[in-house]
């Protein structure tokens, strides 16, 4: 079992910049894909970025290139997502996920097996 837990929600102006973190713990850290997902008002929830165990393959959806950075940190059973250049429409409440599957796979995925609580994020225009 893998519990999950964020930090680093906040608010911000737009164009500022925001560091999530999301640790885990549990005996079955290794191996496993982490990721983040967002809901935002009255929109489903969407996934944002994932990263393999490796740190070697990485997958972000398209509203979030270039302005957004997963990494991971697998001695501290962390990952991170780096926001910058934050916009109105990345108003949500962010979740920490993990799964067995590749990060590419994410977005056609019905169901993951480890989600956070969640953080919310609120970027002020």
């Amino acid at each position: 079992q893998v519990q999950l837990v964020e930090s680093g929600g906040g608010s911000v102006q737009v164009g500022g910049s925001l560091r999530l973190s999301c640790t885990a713990s549990g005996d079955t850290f290794t191996g496993l894909t982490m990721g983040w997902f967002r809901k935002g008002p009255g929109e489903e929830r969407d996934v944002v970025a994932s990263i393999s165990h490796s740190g070697t393959d990485t997958w972000d959806a398209p509203s979030v290139r270039g302005r957004f950075t997963i990494s991971r940190e697998n001695n501290k059973n962390t990952v991170f997502l780096q926001m910058n250049n934050l916009k109105p429409e990345d108003t949500a409440v962010y979740y920490c996920a993990a799964d067995k599957v590749p990060p590419e796979s994410w977005p056609y995925l019905s169901r993951l097996d480890y989600w956070g609580q969640g953080t919310q994020v609120t970027v002020a225009a």
